[in-house]
């Protein structure tokens, strides 16, 4: 059984930066950020192939994170950099053992989720 834990989130003003971590990912083909904010639907941040190095980025956020993993490490993580307000949400790490990262983030599996950690931009 796999327990991700997120960890990282917080308040900080728009420009900011903020890391976000996933542990206990596991042995996992692939991860995944995805985000949700209030009255919003589930979007997905980032996702990337473990075994290949590959990864996808959502539109609202290219160019300001990056997804990184480490399966002997068993974690993940999420850096985010020049936030605005409209990235506020709750973020959760997902790993799917059965899926591919492809960017299109609706086919996107995910076999575990973690219990989110929220981001605050203001």
């Amino acid at each position: 059984h796999v327990q991700l834990v997120e960890s990282g989130g917080g308040s900080v003003q728009a420009g900011g930066s903020l890391r976000l971590s996933c542990v206990s990912i596991g042995s996992t083909y692939t991860m995944a950020w995805f985000r949700q904010a209030p009255g919003k639907k589930r979007e997905g941040v980032a996702c990337m192939n473990l075994n290949t190095g590959t990864s996808h980025y959502g539109d609202s956020v290219k160019g300001r994170v990056t997804i990184s993993g480490d399966t002997s490490k068993q974690t993940a993580s999420l850096q985010m950099a020049s936030l605005r307000p409209e990235d506020t949400g709750r973020y959760f790490c997902a790993v799917g053992w059965n899926t591919y990262c492809t960017g299109d983030y609706a086919l996107y599996l995910a076999s575990y989720w973690g219990q989110g950690t929220q981001v605050t931009v203001s």
